[in-house]
């Protein structure tokens, strides 16, 4: 009984936020600024270092471990962008980082369709794909986010469809090791927070489809935290959908940085040989 309880009060919020919402704004935007934090994961490698040096190595990779995003909306767009952030140490653009990072990406929901451009070593492209598919597990348990009722939600997704446009070499010596036999696909655990206060379906990278804007969302070894909604700012922002790019899908910009990498490492062997 208190579990149908709980469900009934998500519907209702869910349902007196939207239809409020609507009436008071026939036409709106949103701007949501998040703040994102990854582990250090070092893989095979980092079990040879000592604590001084992996915490040496933290901190000089900080500002590919913290970043920060605006995302702009209406109801059916929405652009996500990474504010510019200069390298803590060298004064300079991470340009390394910048080939494995996720570039301007533009969501449409009603057309279900996600254009995002990326850039990888010096060469640009127009990443054209739909949206991502996911298949939420709505929950009952909520909490405050600022200002903000939020309620929990869950999935798993494919761990290469969230990380399309990232690179790691233990998947690259994965891939080259693989048989003909089917693999165990390799599966990410994401917890989101939505408020349907804000009763859009957006939300920040690939994560979108629930009830409401999401605030927070924690997948992987990465927490995403919304930490300032600004709703019908006087100078609005145009969405603009990102143009700039040789087109491609997200397939097969994985394949194209997987190859070059493939090839930077046994160009690096020949020539040590």
């Amino acid at each position: 009984m208190k579990s149908i309880l709980l469900k009934v009060s998500v519907l209702a919020v869910i349902f007196f936020s939207s239809s409020s919402f609507k009436q008071s704004n026939p036409e709106f935007q949103g701007k949501a600024y998040y703040f994102a934090k990854s582990s250090l994961e070092l893989g095979d490698w980092g079990a040879r270092l000592s604590a001084a040096q992996k915490k040496q190595i933290q901190a000089r990779l900080k500002n590919r471990l913290e970043k920060t995003y605006v995302l702009t909306f209406n109801k059916e767009e929405s652009i996500f962008e990474e504010e510019d952030k200069l390298d803590a140490i060298s004064g300079a653009t991470d340009s390394w980082g910048k080939n494995f990072t996720p570039g301007d990406q533009y969501k449409n929901i009603k057309a279900d369709a996600q254009i995002q451009t990326q850039e990888f070593y010096g060469k640009y492209f127009l990443v054209k794909d739909k949206l991502q598919p996911i298949e939420w597990v709505m929950g009952t348990e909520s909490k405050k986010i600022g200002n903000y009722t939020t309620f929990k939600a869950t999935a798993s997704i494919p761990t290469d469809e969230l990380n399309w446009y990232a690179f790691s070499w233990d998947q690259l010596r994965s891939n080259d090791e693989e048989s003909s036999d089917e693999t165990e696909i390799p599966m990410t655990e994401v917890e989101a927070w939505y408020t349907p206060q804000i009763p859009v379906s957006h939300g920040p990278l690939e994560y979108w489809g629930l009830p409401g804007l999401i605030l927070e969302v924690s997948a992987g070894n990465t927490t995403m935290l919304c930490s300032k909604i600004i709703m019908n700012p006087e100078e609005r922002d145009e969405i603009k959908i990102p143009k700039r790019g040789t087109e491609i899908t997200k397939n097969e910009y994985q394949k194209t940085i997987e190859n070059k990498m493939r090839e930077f490492r046994d160009n690096r062997m020949g020539r040590r040989g």
